[in-house]
């Protein structure tokens, strides 16, 4: 399995996640649309907030970016995000 943490912080993230949490049966819908989906989970934080995503493999990662580029460009071009960390690795354990 693979994970991808993002991390969304400065301009623009309140607004953001302010949407995502309007729109967070439209989220689920486009997130549930990746192959090999095994979780995805959005949370805001102090400095704004983060994504996780585990998938069974690169490919569905990749997907998941995609996706979510997708969502944005439909229901949000107008929030440009100050910065973004992305961590990217494989997992070594996942428990349910």
């Amino acid at each position: 399995m693979q994970i991808v943490i993002r991390t969304y912080y400065g301009k623009g993230t309140k607004k953001f996640f302010d949407l995502m949490e309007t729109h967070q049966t439209k989220v689920q819908a486009q997130m549930s649309t990746v192959e090999g989906l095994v979780s995805y989970t959005l949370a805001r934080n102090s400095r704004g907030g983060f994504s996780v995503t585990v998938c069974q493999d690169k490919r569905g990662i990749k997907q998941s970016v995609k996706a979510a580029r997708k969502f944005l460009a439909q229901h949000a071009p107008e929030i440009s995000l100050a910065a973004m960390h992305i961590s990217e690795g494989k997992v070594i354990a996942h428990v349910k």
